[in-house]
């Protein structure tokens, strides 16, 4: 961390691009204070008030927050995602402005875990095809997907799954989801899904089961999705009958 005190640009914003990409990194995430400005003073040959100046532009973005007696923090930004909009996850986060990143996806045909069968009501020795995605924006992954479908749809493996799955589903097989039964859960990251995640071992993350299915009420696919706390939360709203 140094400024260039030659450059033609001025000190505090050098401070504040240097603050915003460590910010960006993940730097100063769950609730890590940034350092006194004394120390920011001291470290970059600057006076406290530049200090200051590069710092207050991250608040007014809404990047930092000032907490009396306490210090500098960064403001949790979280994605909140709601059960009624299940259907379209790429299209959701588009909606919200973020830039949805594929950090790693894979598509095999495998022997599912009993459970699985269970939901989709399938026989135990059918191999089903099961779809891993690792989502995320710029800076890093935030969920990571695990999906296996019901054989009837007829998906194949060599489908762009890139694409919004249920768009897939919709326009190539004429599948429609209308129904999803969710489960939550706060679970301890374990690897791999730590790894996954870019998180350590025993971090809370958010645990989802989701069974989807048709207008007939047929399973159509079995997901589980592994979410970042401190980047996701989930809303629900419920209507009183």
């Amino acid at each position: 961390m140094k400024v260039d005190h030659n450059s033609g640009i001025p000190l505090y914003i050098q401070i504040e691009s240097i603050l915003r990409s460590e910010i960006e990194r993940g730097k100063y995430d769950d609730g890590n204070y940034l350092p006194r400005e004394e120390h920011l003073a001291n470290i970059l040959g600057v006076s406290r008030n530049t200090v200051r100046q590069g710092i207050s532009k991250l608040v007014n973005d809404g990047l930092l927050k000032r907490t009396r007696g306490k210090g500098t923090v960064v403001v949790n930004k979280t994605i909140t995602t709601h059960l009624a909009e299940w259907h379209s996850f790429r299209n959701e986060m588009q909606d919200k402005g973020i830039k949805l990143k594929n950090y790693y996806s894979r598509v095999e045909w495998i022997n599912a875990p009993p459970e699985v069968h269970t939901k989709l009501k399938t026989g135990h020795d059918q191999k089903l095809l099961k779809l891993e995605r690792l989502h995320g924006d710029e800076t890093n992954p935030f969920v990571y997907f695990i999906s296996w479908f019901h054989p009837r749809i007829g998906l194949s493996d060599t489908e762009d799954f890139n694409k919004p799955l249920y768009s897939i589903l919709e326009d190539k097989y004429s599948v429609i989801p209308v129904y999803s039964e969710e489960e939550l859960d706060a679970i301890e990251a374990k690897k791999p899904i730590s790894d996954y995640l870019q998180i350590e071992e025993k971090k809370p993350i958010l645990y989802r089961k989701r069974l989807v299915l048709d207008a007939g009420n047929r399973p159509i696919e079995y997901n589980l999705g592994y979410y970042r706390s401190d980047k996701f939360r989930y809303s629900i709203r419920f209507e009183r009958k």
